[in-house]
């Protein structure tokens, strides 16, 4: 059973035969289907939504015997393009899943994401267009634990202009430090340097989350599990129409970036509004828009 389908609203399942019961739903009564063919098969991706940009997505090979699901995943799309910067698309593992890469420099790390349209990639590895290019992804996370935290207060100079073009030329140095350029590599570490230095000094007399306003990190041994503490920009209270349950739609600003994280009620510890901060792990997950 896949442990995010209480992020979405199914957090009663009790058995692997409820949930088949539920996949059995989903390949009844879709409400979308994408299909990918070449010459020696035809992958189908079948949609059903469980609420408002959230749902399930069952995955599988069609043949003249029939539909044989390979793997199925919960999702919830988010409403907005994160990020424009290069994607790379690789095949996991574990059947037809995608993952997509990408680098940008508001995190420092790089972006490793479950892909939530994989017909529409396997149509692109068929082109031979995939790899290399600059796509509009919209990035989403579904989290089974979360905690809201009072906001912090910002210094007057920490104003909306001034953080931009604070980022703007991190940015720039970060581009060129990956083009090899030395100075902007020393100007990075020194500045990293300054900043271990002025966290460790504070730490002593404040509290971790007062010095720290939002963060975006690796959590835990699988590549698009993150740890995160973002503002919170506004949110959305949903019901799961069959199992009744509440499930909040929360958009965040994290590291200078937008995306939307989906909850179920029960594992929220607080009452998010709109200027607090949600602290919590999640799946990440991007829909790429190859187009």
């Amino acid at each position: 059973m896949h442990s995010y389908l209480r992020a979405i609203g199914f957090s009663k399942l009790a058995s692997e035969t409820e949930a088949e019961q539920l996949l059995g739903e989903v390949f009844r009564d879709f409400d979308h289907r994408n299909i990918a063919k070449d010459e020696h098969s035809v992958f189908m991706e079948l949609e059903k939504e469980f609420g408002p940009d959230m749902g399930i997505i069952v995955c599988g090979s069609l043949d003249r015997e029939g539909f044989h699901r390979e793997y199925y995943f919960p999702y919830y799309r988010g409403g907005n393009v994160t990020t424009t910067e290069e994607v790379t698309i690789e095949k996991r593992v574990n059947g037809d899943s995608f993952a997509g890469v990408c680098e940008d420099g508001r995190l420092g790390v790089s972006l490793i994401f479950y892909l939530q349209n994989p017909a529409e990639c396997q149509r692109e590895r068929i082109l031979n267009s995939l790899f290399g290019r600059r796509n509009a992804v919209t990035l989403s996370g579904l989290s089974t634990e979360g905690m809201i935290l009072f906001p912090v207060k910002q210094a007057e100079e920490q104003t909306d202009e001034v953080r931009e073009q604070n980022l703007a030329q991190r940015n720039k140095l970060i581009t060129a430090a990956r083009n090899g350029d030395p100075e902007a590599i020393e100007s990075l570490t020194i500045e990293d340097m300054d900043l271990y230095s002025m966290l460790s000094r504070r730490v002593y007399e404040e509290d971790l989350y007062s010095i720290v306003d939002t963060f975006f990190m690796p959590y835990g041994i699988e590549c698009d599990q993150y740890q995160i503490m973002g503002n919170i920009n506004y949110y959305t209270k949903v019901c799961n129409p069959v199992t009744r349950e509440n499930v909040y739609q929360i958009n965040l600003e994290c590291n200078d970036m937008n995306f939307d994280v989906c909850i179920n009620e029960a594992d929220l510890l607080g009452s998010p509004e709109v200027g607090r901060r949600f602290k919590g792990t999640i799946w990440l997950q991007g829909r790429v828009d190859f187009e």
